[in-house]
Parts: C-alpha cells; structure tokens; sequence
C-alpha cells in the first residue's frame, strides 16, 4: 500500500484576533483555502462560541479541512487531511497563514497509509 493521503496538522500564531472571531471570515476562508488545494467541497458546518472563538470543518470528497480558534490568544489550529494526487493541501496551509494574518504558523505532515 502507497501513500493514500496528506495529513497537515497546523499551529497559527499571532494571528488576527477580529478574524479568529468572525464565524463568516473563518467559513470563508476555508472554503477558499480548499478550493485553492484543489478539492472538491461536499458541506461545511461552523458555530461560534460566546464570548468567542469558532469551530468548524470543511467536507471535501477528498477528506476535509477544520478549524477550532482561540481568539483571546490569537491561536487557531487547523487540520488538513487530503486524500489524492490531484489536490495541494500545502496550498492550503500556505493561504490560511495569511487568511489569518498569522505571524508564526507551523506545521507537521502526515502521511496516511504510507508502508
């Protein structure tokens, strides 16, 4: 068995506390950044939380893209898994940095069913 899928598993920093708040920015943005990867969105369901902070998660066909964001500390982590040769989940990661206006983003990449 090959490579079935890429698993990014994002750490944004520093970012914009009014974005990370915004339940439309953040929806937005994700639906952007899967489209900018190359997949296909299936759905999306987001809520936010009082005082702050939103949840959510982009189904695609190729897997999905979630979101869990802390405003009060500028933090949001974000989950890309991404099954299939024709889709860039870097491209992703790359565009939510700036979606977010974040100052420090790392990422660790998994690969799914790799032997």
């Amino acid at each position: 068995m090959g490579v079935l899928g890429t698993h990014i598993l994002a750490e944004y920093n520093s970012c914009d506390k009014s974005i990370l708040n915004n339940i439309q920015l953040i929806e937005n943005s994700l639906l952007k950044a899967a489209h900018i990867a190359g997949a296909t969105v299936v759905g999306s369901s987001f809520h936010r939380f009082e005082p702050q902070g939103v949840t959510g998660v982009v189904v695609l066909s190729e897997s999905h893209i979630s979101v869990h964001t802390w405003p009060e500390l500028a933090y949001a982590a974000v989950d890309i898994f991404t099954c299939g040769n024709d889709v860039n989940p870097s491209a992703s990661y790359t565009y939510l940095k700036e979606a977010f206006k974040s100052e420090d983003a790392t990422s660790q990449t998994i690969l799914r069913g790799n032997r």
